[in-house]
């Protein structure tokens, strides 16, 4: 991991990076090596591995893509290492026990507007970017009990814990928003967190396109149209707060509890 930008250098992923070194707003600042986050982890390599094993001693791993992802694109290296568990967490309503409805749409297919929502321009009242913004608060009304669960795992005390999605971009970048938000750190550095993932846009659309899961819809698509501008998270947080009370009244109507930020807080900060 580089000391000045927390991006873990690895070469099966290229949206790598620890949340460690971001500020709270009462002056401390979160610990590295406890909660990374990453795009698709199917490409990992033996050097990533050790990377990940011996360097940050990766304990869980939070998997936040749909069924029909996993599916389509195969057990990675991780799910054949006996010392990381994989917990499927999809952010996807689900209409069968095997099915996540929002984005299996065709069968063996995915509904990529659902798995990489058009991000488009940063204006305020983009329709794209209100778009997206509801896909966000999707997440929580579908899946409230996967972002529970998710948080619940990073607050385990033994090892590292990494979250991923497809991109590592819009779910994961929600769900570590929100656990960022729980332990305290500043709005700015969420959003920039959040935002931080452009500087990677092109390597990631790149390794997607590599996919037949993804390729076909991203081929239509620019790969501007994905740019994880700022005021998209900004504006997220703030409805999240106008709308629920914020982040931890939030979690609480689903079961979060002072324990488990207790837990959360002295998994990041202490």
């Amino acid at each position: 991991m580089s000391e000045r930008t927390r991006w873990i250098q690895l070469e099966g992923a290229v949206n790598a990076r620890d949340l460690g070194g971001l500020p709270t707003a009462d002056g401390q600042e979160t610990r590295r090596g406890r909660v990374l986050r990453a795009d698709n982890l199917q490409d990992l390599t033996v050097a990533d591995l050790r990377v990940l094993l011996d360097d940050y001693a990766l304990k869980n791993v939070i998997d936040l893509r749909s069924h029909p992802e996993v599916r389509l694109e195969g057990p990675g290296p991780l799910t054949r290492t006996p010392s990381v568990t994989i917990h499927h967490l999809s952010l996807f309503a689900e209409g069968g026990r095997h099915t996540d409805v929002a984005a299996d749409t065709a069968p063996g297919g995915i509904d990529l507007d659902q798995v990489l929502p058009w991000q488009q321009r940063p204006h305020q009242d983009d329709p794209e970017q209100e778009r997206s913004i509801g896909h966000y608060h999707g997440y929580l009304r579908d899946r409230a009990d996967s972002i529970v669960a998710a948080l619940r795992v990073m607050a385990r005390t033994d090892g590292a814990a990494l979250v991923h999605c497809a991109a590592g971009k819009d779910r994961t970048g929600v769900v570590c928003a929100l656990a960022l938000d729980v332990v305290g750190v500043t709005r700015e550095a969420i959003v920039t967190d959040y935002a931080q993932t452009g500087e990677r846009l092109h390597a990631v659309l790149t390794r997607l396109r590599n996919s037949p899961t993804y390729a076909a819809d991203l081929d239509s698509r620019p790969a501007d149209s994905h740019q994880p501008h700022a005021a998209i998270m900004d504006k997220f947080l703030t409805r999240l707060d106008e709308e629920h009370g914020g982040t931890l009244p939030w979690l609480a109507r689903h079961g979060w509890t002072d324990e488990d930020t207790a837990a959360l807080r002295g998994r990041l900060l202490d």
